[in-house]
């Protein structure tokens, strides 16, 4: 069988020029302002110690500092920034997407064009300086005509590292809102698609590669003085920039953007919704693996229009509750907080995903545990997993209080790993979600909660402000309120994991409209 004949790749292929285009400027932008910076400080403090030490600490510090949480530091920041000058001029600006995506990646390119501009400077012969004043030339034209020119090979090699280094760090720029290359590796490792997983990491690699080479060009052309190999590395880079950016000049902004969070389900309801949008002649693009917290702050601020969040999340985490209430309670409390923000509640989607604890069927009958306060009198000897944020929430802290739970041991995994781990034997429990496919897959069952120590998580639509009176918005995403049951949602789900073969997220909201759609 030809591995190139599943559709997978049809769908990787045609996400390319969207995301190449994006990933390219990005980067562009974001090396662009780290030279402007960059190389002027780097001439200014070349003849002065301390200023040198304080500006690579600094730029050696940014280095520690991962790059998924540099991008994520920078967008509260510039939202923040952004409300001040909305309110103090008048004049408010976007801090979702790029600009975060290229202030923190600017940063991340400071380092190498720094140190290598320094050491290019500072190798420059003294003798050669000391001719060129003797022959009249002032300070800024033996800067320009001498140390410049002899130190631009090496400064060039550290622009080749800043340039790989910004490249490679762009992928992580999707969950703040900046499409890119790993959209693709983002969207594989949720749905466990890993045609995506590898067309990203592919699609980098080259993309780095390429852009190491032409750099290559012409640091060797101006190292050995031959202008026919630095034009041919400028032509080079110019000709890649102008055939990935391409795709873009005709393309205008579209009228409604769908947000989805990183994980299977919200990449199969923002493709759901972004297809009954267009059926109802509505133009739609999706941005997809936000963070929790960044998609409910972009809703907020109108950068994305329509997304599905889940109660409890909202009424824990952005609203930081920590009471239970019954289903319609809570949902009456929380369209009146979400009224503060101008966000509208249109309604709900008709299934709950819920956190819950989850246990292989075999070894859950086997200890006769059925809740999670059977659960709590065998939890000293058992293992538990959660997600990345799942122990530093809410209802970690309210299941621990209402049950007693002390496990023996406790780990963090990525969600879809959770699943193959509790059914391979790897770890006791892991906390999973109610409506996740993976738990028929992997024969799971789930636990009841008898205290009711986890809120309701009714899947829910929210609009941006802009978006509150919108009749056409509003007619086009009713169909789907009420609609979609936890059954066919786990089954969704399912597909979306693989659980079918080879499902991509629009063929699976494709399926799940075709099974709403009949009701």
């Amino acid at each position: 069988m030809n591995p190139f004949s599943d559709p997978r790749w049809g769908e990787a292929l045609a996400h390319l020029p969207d995301y190449l285009g994006n990933h390219v400027r990005v980067s562009i932008a974001a090396l662009a302002l780290g030279l402007a910076v960059s190389l002027p400080l780097a001439i200014i403090a070349r003849n002065r110690p301390a200023l040198r030490a304080t500006l690579l600490g600094f730029a050696s510090i940014v280095q520690t500092v991962p790059g998924l949480a540099l991008l994520a530091l920078f967008y509260p920041l510039l939202l923040a920034l952004a409300a001040l000058s909305l309110q103090w001029f008048g004049v408010g600006f976007s801090a979702f997407g790029f600009l975060p995506a290229v202030l923190a990646l600017a940063l991340y390119s400071m380092l190498p064009v720094l140190r290598n501009t320094i050491t290019g400077l500072n190798g420059v012969d003294p003798a050669l300086i000391e001719a060129a004043q003797g022959v009249g030339m002032t300070p800024r034209q033996t800067l320009t005509m001498v140390e410049l020119p002899l130190a631009l090979p090496v400064m060039m090699a550290g622009i080749r590292t800043a340039a790989v280094w910004v490249i490679g760090t762009a992928t992580l720029s999707t969950p703040i809102g900046q499409s890119s290359l790993g959209n693709y590796i983002f969207a594989g490792l949720q749905t466990q698609n890993w045609v995506l997983v590898l067309f990203g990491c592919a699609a980098a690699a080259v993309l780095a590669l390429a852009v190491d080479q032409l750099l290559a060009l012409v640091e060797t052309g101006l190292r050995l003085r031959s202008r026919a190999r630095a034009a041919l590395g400028g032509i080079g880079i110019v000709a890649l920039v102008a055939a990935t950016l391409a795709p873009s000049w005709g393309q205008t902004k579209s009228s409604y953007m769908v947000g989805a969070k990183t994980f299977a389900e919200q990449y199969v309801l923002s493709a759901l919704i972004a297809q009954r949008l267009r059926a109802a002649g509505l133009s739609a693009t999706t941005r997809e693996g936000l963070g929790s917290n960044v998609i409910y702050d972009a809703v907020a601020s109108g950068d994305i229009d329509v997304y599905v969040d889940y109660s409890g999340t909202l009424w824990a985490n952005q609203f930081h509750h920590s009471d239970i209430k019954p289903r319609a309670e809570l949902l009456a409390d929380l369209k009146l907080e979400l009224a503060k923000a101008k966000v509208t509640l249109l309604g709900e989607l008709g299934f709950e995903n819920a956190y819950a604890l989850v246990m292989p069927r075999a070894r859950a009958e086997a200890l006769k545990i059925r809740s999670i306060a059977d659960l709590a009198a065998h939890a000293a000897t058992l293992s538990i997993a959660g997600d990345y944020e799942f122990f530093s929430r809410p209802e970690w802290a309210g299941l621990q209080r209402a049950y007693g739970l002390a496990f023996h041991a406790q780990r963090t995994m990525q969600p879809d790993f959770m699943y193959a781990a509790a059914g391979s034997g790897e770890v006791d429990v892991i906390a999973g979600y109610t409506s996740d496919g993976l738990i028929a897959k992997y024969d799971l069952v789930v636990l009841d909660d008898p205290r009711h120590a986890i809120p309701p998580y009714d899947a829910i639509v929210l609009l941006a402000p802009q978006r509150a009176g919108d009749a056409a918005l509003r007619a086009a995403l009713q169909p789907l309120l009420g609609r979609i049951d936890i059954a066919t949602m786990r089954q969704a789900n399912l597909r979306a994991a693989g659980g079918d073969g080879a499902s991509s997220q629009d063929a699976v909201a494709r399926w799940l409209w075709d099974r709403i759609g009949q009701r």
